[in-house]
Order: C-alpha cells, then sequence, then structure tokens
C-alpha cells in the first residue's frame, strides 16, 4: 500500500508545470502580475529550445490553411523588439537577437514556381515579401550556389537564440520570485469530486498544491497521469534533427541572414549567429519519442546545405543534436482554460514555439488574472479539440517503445 503525499505548503495562486520557453515565459509574466507563482520541472531551460534554431518567421513560416495561425504569430512578431529588451534589461542577459532578415530560395523550376505561389499568398495575407532574381539573391548572399534560381527576401523576419532566450527567462523567474520545484511532475491532483484540478505530486510523492495548474510540458503534455482523457491535449512528438558549424571570423560571415530553401522536397534553413555559429536544419519525422541522431538525418541535412551554400562542407561540425516538437492536429497552440475547473493549457506550438513565446506569455497572463482569453488567442482555445477526436494517447496505451519521462528531461519544453 502506498503512503498518501505530504504537502509542499503553502500553496501558490498558479503552478506551472514544465519548464521550457513557454513554462518559463507563463511563470514570469503571471509573476509579474502578482500572481504567487511556482514551476515544476527537473531542469528548467532544457526542452526543445536547446534543439531549436530560433528564426522568427512570421511570414516565410506561412503555410496554406494556417492563416489564423498566422494573426498569431504576426502579433507575437511585433511584440518581440519590446519583449527581448525587457528580458535582457530584467536579466542582463545577451538574447543574440538579430533583425537580420530572411531570404528563401529557389534551386529548380519547381521550387522557383512553389516559391512565386507562397509569394502570392503572402501579398494576398497584406505581408511584405520582396521576389529577386537568382544574380539578386547573390548579390545580397554571395555564398550561395550559382544555380539559384531566384528567391523571397523579408526583412521582416528576424532571429533569436533559443539557448540564450531559455536561460534569460530562467533567469527573469528568479528575479520575479517564481519558487521553482526541481522534479518530475508524476500525476495531476485533483479535488472536489475529481471535478478540479489542485495542483500535482511529483515523482518523489510530494504534493504540490495551487489555485491553478498550467500543463506546459511541450511534447509530454499529455502523458501527465491524471488528467480527464476529455480534457487531456492531444499533443504529439515530431522529431527535428539539427547541425551547428563554426564559420570562420577571418574572412567575414559565411551567411549575413537566414536562408531557407526546399532542397529535392526537404525544407531546408540556415540560421547564422553572430557567434559565428551556423544552425542548420531540420529533418520532420513521424517516429514517436525517439531522439536518436541518425546518420542518414546529418548526411541528408550536408547534402542539402551543400547544394545550396557549397562552401559549408569545409566547416567544422560542433554539434548534432534531435528534438521533440509539440505538435497539434491543426499544428496550432492550445492556449487557455481548459474544460477542467483549475486546469489551463500551454502546449501544442508545434514548429513556432519560440516565436509565439512572447503573445503566449501575455496571453497566459491575461487568462490566469482574468478567467478568459484576450480576443486573439480566443481561435486557439484548448476546447476546439473534442474528446471524440482525440487519438489514442501513449498516457493511456500501454507501448514498450515509450520512455519513462525520466528518460526525457531534454523534452521538458
Amino acid at each position: 500500500m502506498s503512503s498518501p503525499p505530504h504537502t509542499s505548503s503553502p500553496a501558490p495562486d498558479v503552478l506551472v508545470v514544465g519548464g521550457g520557453i513557454i513554462g518559463l515565459v507563463t511563470a514570469w509574466r503571471a509573476a509579474q502580475r502578482g500572481l504567487a507563482t511556482a514551476l515544476v520541472d527537473p531542469e528548467p531551460g532544457g526542452g526543445a529550445a536547446q534543439v531549436a534554431a530560433g528564426m522568427l518567421a512570421a511570414v516565410t513560416e506561412l503555410h496554406y490553411g494556417e492563416q489564423t495561425l498566422l494573426a498569431l504569430n504576426l502579433a507575437s512578431a511585433r511584440r518581440y523588439p519590446e519583449f527581448a529588451a525587457e528580458l535582457a534589461d530584467v536579466t542582463g542577459h545577451d538574447l543574440g537577437y538579430r533583425r537580420c532578415g530572411t531570404l528563401a530560395v529557389a534551386l529548380d523550376a519547381d521550387d522557383r514556381a512553389h516559391l512565386r505561389e507562397l509569394h502570392a499568398l503572402q501579398q494576398r495575407s497584406g505581408l511584405e515579401s520582396e521576389w529577386l532574381s537568382g544574380r539578386e539573391c547573390r548579390r545580397l548572399e554571395p555564398m550561395l550556389a550559382p544555380g539559384v534560381r531566384g528567391g523571397l527576401r523579408v526583412d521582416g523576419d528576424h532571429q533569436i537564440d533559443p539557448r540564450r532566450l531559455a536561460a534569460a527567462l530562467v533567469a527573469a523567474c528568479e528575479r520575479a520570485g517564481v519558487v521553482v520545484h526541481r522534479a518530475w511532475a508524476d500525476r495531476l491532483a485533483l479535488g472536489r469530486g475529481g471535478e478540479r484540478a489542485t495542483g500535482v505530486v511529483t515523482a518523489d510523492g510530494t504534493l504540490l498544491e495551487a489555485g491553478r495548474v498550467v500543463l506546459a510540458c511541450g511534447s509530454l503534455s499529455g502523458r501527465l497521469a491524471g488528467v480527464p482523457e476529455d480534457v487531456l491535449p492531444p499533443v504529439r512528438p515530431v522529431k527535428g534533427q539539427v547541425l551547428r558549424l563554426a564559420m570562420p571570423r577571418t574572412h567575414g560571415p559565411l551567411l549575413h541572414r537566414t536562408v531557407r530553401a526546399v532542397v529535392r522536397g526537404n525544407p531546408l534553413y540556415l540560421v547564422p549567429r553572430e557567434s559565428g555559429e551556423l544552425v542548420v536544419g531540420a529533418t520532420s519525422e513521424e517516429l514517436g519519442w525517439d531522439t536518436t541522431v541518425t546518420a542518414g538525418g546529418v548526411y541528408e541535412l550536408l547534402r542539402d546545405a551543400h547544394e545550396l551554400v557549397p562552401g559549408i562542407t569545409e566547416l567544422p561540425l560542433t554539434e548534432t543534436r534531435a528534438g521533440l516538437r509539440p505538435g497539434s492536429p491543426d499544428n496550432a497552440p492550445m492556449l487557455g482554460p481548459t474544460g477542467l475547473d483549475g486546469l489551463l493549457l500551454a502546449t501544442g506550438h508545434y514548429r513556432n514555439g519560440v516565436l509565439l513565446t512572447p503573445v503566449t506569455g501575455d496571453v497566459m497572463a491575461h487568462a490566469l488574472t482574468t478567467g478568459e482569453l484576450p480576443e486573439e488567442a480566443r481561435p486557439f482555445a484548448p476546447g476546439r479539440f473534442t474528446a471524440a477526436a482525440q487519438p489514442a494517447h501513449p498516457a493511456h496505451t500501454a507501448h514498450p517503445e515509450i520512455p519513462a519521462p525520466s528518460e526525457l528531461s531534454e523534452q521538458s519544453a
């Protein structure tokens, strides 16, 4: 017979479950609003941000059928300069924020036609982008391959270093008085006959009580035990492999801005940092909880990058990494109150977690202080997914290949 959980006191107003950038920004903004806030995660600042490239690409990330998400992406992109300045001022951290723009290029006729269609969609959506010839692309980025057929210049897309962002948010939470519990949340605690979320029980049996609970565990958000099936977020892990290379400082930067392309049908991006690091990614693989870096994944990224920027193969390869994006059925986040009293969600950001960090913090703080979602976030309320539409989830399905939470510490964002 197991012993009852022992209580950690006093109970805060808000307990955020998950210490990735989404959980951290939620906790920081909640504390700034005067809410007593706690966060539970064994490694705050870890998770998907450790693998992400940090493109703030609301325009070039536009996909057909995602115009509603575009509005939220743009709202967050507009907040980024002020958000980054505030966070840097509060913490003294350099976030690696750059207004460098993006150049999306085509290497063959099919890709050129696809980019032309994307440009037309951007224009219909009221977005600013400029069509360039191949020669104009190479004038901007001389290291591009001679075969580049054309491209889109988007000066409004920026970048940030997600690892520095995560570290700064950890520091900001500490300065704002957020109490951090470095432990795994094992299950949701329920009160009132199971009709209200009242906290979580950690892996060591400690009961962390709170007025409200925010579930912000990224791809793990659907695996917290005790969450009723009808409010369990339908998130899935989407694997992405990323490479980091070192650019020489002696002859100037290899690239001046983020460069994107589709090579042999594979999306590719190259993100140059002011530090001299070049991030190359990313694969998109529906492989469950697998985070193995594969020779095939590395080869394909380097092959495609070499076709786009031939000089890249001369650079030192400093890191290979794989992480899990939290995908949702419509590729958009779930934000705000659920059908269970006291439980809110901030998860499912998929490929836009870094971009949506500022707006997510504001939306969740508003929801926690008023009980309602602001207008811009209402299309992303968790209630848009009904229980009947949710797929069978690992949290409720025996599967020998799914690791225990303790084996997934890097994916807790």
